[in-house]
């Protein structure tokens, strides 16, 4: 059936990039790197494409949202170069992630409402110590002492000191500090984008910055999932054109 195809209708660069808003360069540069079979050429040289082609950069365009660009490449190389089953394999690892990701904003969601209690009144599976020191802490929270010690160099967490020894001393806040700085480490979130969050939770005594961190999350993820849809879709209709 692609055959048919490519000998039924020729297709310039121009009118492949018309339409989605590329350049001819850019159509160029998917050919080389695998997105798009390789063109037919003129007896003068010229590339020319068919609905095959077509069919495989709607394809790639659509995988891009939820895949992103390095997994949508690799996708459409499989693809063309016969070995669908690794296509389907990155396709599954996409969908694995988000499904990880989901498990992430869960636990978080999960900690923001331990931490909205009261202090004194957690439920005892969620209530901190009310002091403790970063080696005990840092395996509470499955991480490296340096990791904290980092947290601590970007305002995230704020340690006392005791006057006797110098130690590290981890009181309540601290611990929350620390144990949110880690939910949201998991969820993707750099530390840049943490801070501000530690401090208004800090200035405002309450949750709801982080309530709107987690309603862009929820959002980002849901829009995440029905890409994966639209490029499946795509995808398929381009694997059927291959025949």
């Amino acid at each position: 059936m692609g055959r048919n195809l490519q000998s039924s209708e020729r297709l310039r660069p121009i009118d492949l990039a018309r339409g989605h808003g590329l350049s001819t360069q850019a159509i160029r540069n998917y050919e080389e790197a695998g997105i798009l079979p390789p063109a037919g050429r003129t007896p003068h040289g010229y590339r020319t494409y068919t609905p095959l082609h077509a069919g495989a950069l709607r394809a790639f365009l659509a995988l891009l949202p939820g895949h992103g660009h390095r997994t949508a490449t690799s996708i459409m190389r499989a693809v063309n170069e016969g070995a669908v089953d690794e296509a389907f394999r990155l396709i599954d690892t996409s969908h694995a992630q988000l499904l990880e990701d989901r498990r992430t904003l869960r636990a978080v969601e999960s900690a923001l409402r331990d931490l909205e209690l009261a202090p004194g009144c957690e439920p005892a599976a969620a209530r901190v110590p009310d002091s403790t020191f970063i080696g005990p802490l840092a395996e509470m929270l499955g991480i490296r002492p340096a990791t904290l010690r980092k947290w601590e160099r970007a305002g995230l967490v704020r340690p006392r000191r005791d006057p006797l020894t110098g130690y590290r001393v981890y009181d309540e806040a601290a611990v929350r500090d620390a144990r949110l700085t880690h939910q949201l480490r998991r969820g993707g979130y750099l530390l840049e984008q943490i801070a501000p969050l530690i401090d208004q939770v800090r200035a405002a005594g309450g949750m709801e910055p982080l309530e709107a961190a987690l309603s862009d999350w929820r959002g980002r993820l849901s829009a995440r999932g029905r890409a994966l849809l639209t490029g499946a879709a795509e995808l398929e209709a381009y694997l059927r054109l291959r025949g």
